[in-house]
């Protein structure tokens, strides 16, 4: 379980992705920042499987995210470990505000070594 109180710089309208005036975002709790809330949930049940060098990354999310909540509202992500798909470590997540469920899903996770997943992205350059 991991908790984050929203600011300004998690909100979808502090994306900035487009400079264009038609693509502004709610000043609301960002899709992106539920699911990275959700992704450190299933990541921190997998700590103490980690060997040396080793981390675990995201593979996968089917995530719904259902409800808006404001900046100063406290987000809690939860995982729960319901199994392997082959290599993969696969969670039920769900985020909740004081206000109740803002989004659940599933999300998958594999354990990699640091530096080949650091190798193998400088090769994509």
């Amino acid at each position: 379980m991991v908790d984050l109180v929203v600011r300004e710089s998690d909100c979808a309208s502090a994306l900035k992705l487009s400079d264009d005036p038609r693509d502004n975002f709610p000043t609301v709790f960002a899709t992106t920042r539920m699911i990275a809330l959700m992704e450190l949930a299933g990541a921190r049940i997998l700590h103490p499987l980690l060997q040396s060098g080793e981390m675990s990354v995201g593979a996968h999310v089917d995530v719904s995210h259902t409800a808006a909540t404001p900046i100063g509202a406290k987000v809690t992500a939860r995982a729960t470990y319901r199994g392997r798909d082959g290599k993969l470590f696969v969670f039920d997540v769900i985020a909740h505000d004081p206000a109740g469920e803002i989004g659940r899903g599933t999300h998958k996770r594999a354990i990699v070594s640091r530096a080949r997943l650091i190798a193998g992205a400088a090769k994509r350059r």
